[in-house]
């Protein structure tokens, strides 16, 4: 039987979880606050994150990363991606010498501008074919509900993303893809919060549908151009991973980037929407990375740029906004 340890208890790594689990490998989830971890093994619920839903008996919970590890097959990341390098260099030492570590994570490094699974590679020491990314339209707290869902699993080895893709299927409610594009796979999910925070700001200041279609269309653009750039395949933008998971972000009130944007967009400060916010948006920190690393391939991303002013310069939403509709004006090509 396949053994996966999953690190992190928030609403989409319980979820991974159990749907791991519920696909008939033996899973454990690794969390870090003590009582939240007894009550996932006592009561079989994670009342923080999801409460009302009831995980599988099967599903295992501990604090011990070194217990979490012991046989897996499938190490699977989702801590927030600013605490992946810390995170793991506490990790490392207990990860099997032949598993394949997963990034459920949206995010760019701070500093370093480095994807998800680069961090992992660098940290862990392991060669790119058994690092492998999930990511798509993936609203946690729907798919633990048990509403159909699809991703995309990608790896540059196409037999790992395979393995993996059979470990997470679970008909009719989860249809994993495959993909070999890791690159283009993690910038659509980490870009995306990014628009769908500029959407949010759209949305908080009152503005309608056609705003929120333009701003997801241009973000688009955006991400396929910062793709390009990193070599990624063009094709994967139109995809779950690049079109799917960015409309659910930018249209649906489950999403946290979306959501932080709207209050923005009302008038609260940063300071008073963090507080206010229990789980991470990774858009917030990741904005600036994605910017930082478009600015190092000179790839022109103006959403991104009012997005870091909004959220970290003081700039105002209306002044985001007449920046943006008063650039000058030129012709639409795909990734333009």
């Amino acid at each position: 039987m396949t053994k996966a340890a999953v690190f992190g208890t928030g609403s989409w790594g319980t979820t991974f979880a159990m749907i791991l689990a519920e696909s008939g490998n033996r899973t454990t989830l690794w969390g870090r606050r003590p009582e939240l971890v007894a009550g996932i093994q006592s009561s079989h619920a994670n009342l923080d994150y999801l409460p009302g839903v009831a995980l599988p008996p099967s599903l295992r919970a501990t604090t011990d990363p070194a217990e979490a590890l012991d046989g897996a097959d499938f190490v699977v990341l989702a801590v927030p991606s600013q605490s992946l390098r810390a995170n793991l260099t506490g990790w490392r030492e207990h990860i099997p010498s032949d598993a394949v570590l997963v990034s459920l994570m949206k995010g760019v490094e701070l500093n370093t501008t480095k994807r998800m699974t680069e961090v992992i590679r660098e940290v862990a020491g392991v060669p790119e074919e058994r690092v492998a990314v999930v990511s798509g339209p993936n609203l946690a707290k729907e798919i633990a509900q048990r509403q159909p869902a699809a991703t995309v699993v990608a790896c540059t080895d196409e037999s790992v993303a395979a393995s993996l893709q059979k470990a997470c299927h679970l008909p009719p409610w989860f249809r994993p893809y495959t993909n070999t594009d890791v690159v283009g796979v993690e910038l659509g999910g980490a870009v995306k919060n990014v628009i769908a925070l500029a959407v949010g700001v759209a949305v908080g200041m009152g503005m309608g549908d056609n705003v929120a279609a333009m701003l997801m269309t241009r973000g688009l653009a955006e991400i396929s151009r910062l793709g390009a750039a990193l070599g990624a395949d063009p094709h994967t933008f139109a995809g779950l991973a690049g079109m799917g998971d960015l409309v659910a972000t930018c249209t649906s009130p489950l999403s946290r980037n979306r959501t932080f944007g709207e209050n923005l967009g009302r008038g609260m400060t940063l300071a008073e929407v963090v507080a206010a916010t229990r789980q991470t948006a990774e858009g917030v920190k990741s904005c600036e990375s994605v910017l930082e690393l478009a600015r190092k391939h000179d790839v022109e991303m103006p959403i991104t740029e009012v997005v870091v002013g909004v959220v970290h310069d003081g700039m105002s939403p209306a002044e985001a906004g007449m920046l943006l509709m008063s650039r000058s004006p030129k012709p639409e090509r795909y990734g333009v």
